[in-house]
């Protein structure tokens, strides 16, 4: 019966294990979202007198910005080798590693060279794992599955703040970090009790030709398409981490009171992803993100002008539902169109674009913060709504409504590998 209920909205074995995996590795980096500006400004910066904000801004997106270049070329190694267990352990390790070294980083450089091992081993993770979703999954379900995973995700992206935001108040920066990288060895287990890893597949194009690491066929305009609808949904929603002393200091907020607003937005994800997800599996995915960016053009303008912490909040919480709508049908669509033995690339674009907006994001809003507070939301505002011209003009639908006897013949007849494509 269980077993039964969890098929129907796509919660197998694969998906569960992987989700639980992700969880972990997201409690862990989140808990520096709140961390990292606090301790860039208690460290001596010599070589880089810029402003705090640039500061800020700059080391968030060195993460993103090392993870978006380096999982192309992560999805070619998993496409290529087909050890997806292993290399997201490799990536879990070296995630946990480099964690734990920010306790011995006493200079801004050495903080940009730690953050820049972090983005290695997400962009590790990242491509291999939704592989895995991909081959683990069937169509029908797939948005449902999706969704289980990016819930996860976004249940461990809510914890951490709060977990780093209380560690900081009562204990230290130390703690922070020892609990970040003590999350994502839970992660690194969970992967290593539960995900069973498949055969090495050979390292050939479907056609028969030879591998490329770089395949332009693959870069369909819908894979592109996606790829930046992601990065405008994560930028619009990353800006604000750079600009926590701001927000903090114009709102009077508590660094714990500015943990709750930020964690906001991933608690109204949780609420929503897994149902928004199931939801594409019926009606289509196209509809659903291009409503998630129509709803995140004002709930990103109006940051810039909130005057309490409610507001901030509420708007976080409308953030939220607009990322939810977007997420999972994106890459359950970018799963739709993904091609055999492509897949880790073809993904890849997507994850790309999510981690150049989480990179971007920040280093904007500390860049334009120096000239106005409200500058970097109106941009990020203005981003979201040229993602919905994008996704409505090149973006295809895969999922289409059946007549009720169609959808009989369907459920009875079809097979799991004709759902994947």
């Amino acid at each position: 019966m269980i077993k039964r209920i969890g098929d129907s909205i796509g919660a197998n074995r694969v998906v569960v294990a992987l989700s639980v995996a992700r969880f972990g590795d997201a409690v862990g980096n989140s808990i520096l979202f709140v961390v990292i500006p606090l301790y860039v400004a208690k460290l001596q910066s010599p070589l880089f007198n810029l402003p705090e904000t640039v500061l800020v801004g700059l080391l968030i997106s060195v993460y993103g910005l090392v993870t978006s270049i380096m999982q192309p070329v992560m999805g070619g190694v998993v496409d290529r080798i087909g050890r997806r267990k292993l290399i997201i352990q490799l990536g879990l390790g070296l995630m946990a590693v480099s964690t734990l070294a920010f306790i011995g980083a006493t200079r801004y450089s050495q903080l940009i060279a730690v953050r820049g091992l972090q983005g290695i081993g997400v962009a590790m993770t990242i491509p291999a794992s939704l592989a895995l979703m991909t081959s683990g999954t069937e169509k029908s379900t797939r948005g449902g599955s999706m969704g289980i995973y990016s819930t996860m995700r976004m249940a461990g992206f809510a914890i951490g703040p709060l977990i780093g935001g209380y560690l900081i108040d009562q204990v230290g920066f130390n703690a922070a970090f020892i609990a970040g990288a003590a999350a994502i060895v839970l992660g690194l287990v969970a992967v290593q009790i539960w995900v069973h890893d498949q055969a090495p597949r050979p390292a050939q194009q479907p056609d028969g030709q030879r591998f490329k690491l770089f395949d332009r066929k693959l870069f369909t305009a819908g894979i592109v398409g996606l790829g930046f609808a992601t990065f405008v949904m994560a930028g619009a929603f990353s800006m604000m981490t750079a600009l926590e002393n701001q927000f903090n200091e114009r709102l009077q907020l508590t660094t714990l009171a500015f943990s709750i607003a930020f964690s906001a937005l991933m608690v109204s994800r949780l609420i929503f992803q897994i149902p928004l997800g199931r939801l594409s599996d019926r009606i289509g995915r196209k509809p659903l993100i291009l409503a998630g960016l129509i709803l995140m053009t004002p709930a990103t303008m109006l940051l810039g002008v909130v005057v309490t912490g409610g507001q901030l909040t509420g708007l976080r919480l409308f953030q939220g539902l607009a990322s939810a709508a977007i997420a999972a049908p994106a890459f359950a669509l970018a799963a739709d169109l993904a091609i055999a033995g492509g897949e880790g690339r073809q993904l890849s674009i997507v994850t790309m674009g999510f981690g150049l907006g989480i990179a971007v994001g920040p280093l904007i809003a500390g860049v334009l913060a120096v000239v106005s507070f409200e500058l970097p939301f109106v941009i990020g505002g203005v981003l979201a709504l040229v993602g919905v011209w994008v996704v409505w003009r090149y973006v295809p639908e895969t999922v289409h409504r059946q007549r009720p006897a169609e959808a009989e013949a369907g459920w009875t007849g079809e097979t799991s590998a004709a759902h994947r494509h």
